[in-house]
């Protein structure tokens, strides 16, 4: 999310929206201080020293939104000044964000799935280039480990092999749907036509993701009630989603548009009990496999 608020909330129309219908908005009032101006910190910086698992949403060059992962050893995200995030990496041969251009908007979510923690970045991306990724942080802010699994990623010893085949497609295979609905945790990205770009994290237990003619619908959980993904779609549909597989390395790469639908409290499908879920259409999806295989 980049540039000013639209009030003095420090939230934009799109989430006082969210908030306003959901009933939250005093409770939404007393977390805005989170999105101050971030400024990366000795805590912050000792946590990023230590994980191994990133997703980063931007454009690719012909400005399509994605959402992709990063991994590398500790170390690879490095806080190189107060407002300044240095990434080691970058997305995978063949990963729709490969060549991602710079500047532009993104939001990076940082995971420790045992620690059951994460950290989301938002900002711009100053450069780009094959030793790895800068960005300059406007945001910097921890959500709470509800609907994290709590799962310890060890990369297992594998036979080597050669660079994955990238399956490009619109239409979701049994491949596809067999993984979705197999999946505990996606991840997902949105944006603001002001503000930028974010990430953020979605898990449930398997199921939780229902796909129907060729269309994806999850129910929405109670979280914080800052709505930042809800309130990025209430102005933009434009969305995409990473389902990783991490115990083959297999990643679906989706992207199209998302729209929340209201309906009654406790209705079939419902679990989480708030009268929300999220429809997502896809558009173009890209299947490899990018990521290590972890035990």
């Amino acid at each position: 999310m980049l540039g000013s608020a639209s009030t003095n909330s420090g939230f934009h129309e799109g989430e006082l929206a969210v908030q306003r219908r959901a009933g939250v908005l005093d409770e939404a009032a007393r977390l805005s201080g989170m999105l101050a101006p971030a400024r990366l910190g000795d805590g912050v910086a000792r946590f990023l020293a230590n994980r191994t698992f990133a997703a980063i949403t931007a454009r690719d060059a012909a400005g399509m939104l994605w959402i992709s992962p990063l991994v590398g050893p500790p170390g690879f995200l490095m806080v190189a000044a107060a407002t300044v995030l240095e990434v080691g990496v970058r997305p995978a041969e063949g990963d729709p964000l490969r060549d991602l251009p710079a500047p532009q908007a993104v939001g990076l979510i940082v995971i420790e799935f045992a620690l059951r923690r994460r950290l989301r970045l938002n900002g711009t991306l100053t450069r780009a280039g094959r030793d790895g990724l800068r960005v300059e942080v406007r945001e910097a802010f921890g959500n709470c480990p509800q609907y994290i699994h709590a799962r310890i990623l060890r990369e297992a010893p594998v036979a080597a092999r050669g660079a994955s085949p990238v399956r490009h497609g619109v239409a979701l295979t049994e491949e596809d749907i067999a993984l979705i609905r197999g999946s505990d945790t996606f991840l997902i990205g949105t944006s603001h036509p002001d503000r930028g770009a974010d990430a953020s994290h979605r898990g449930g237990p398997p199921g939780f993701v229902r796909v129907e003619n060729g269309r994806l619908w999850w129910p929405d959980y109670p979280g914080n009630n800052m709505f930042n993904t809800l309130g990025n779609l209430d102005l933009d549909p434009t969305a995409a989603l990473l389902f990783p597989d991490f115990a083959t390395g297999r990643t679906l790469h989706l992207s199209g548009r998302a729209a929340p639908r209201w309906t009654s409290p406790g209705s079939p499908g419902d679990d989480g009990h708030t009268g929300r879920r999220i429809g997502f259409t896809p558009q173009h999806l890209v299947a490899a496999t990018f990521l290590p295989a972890f035990r």
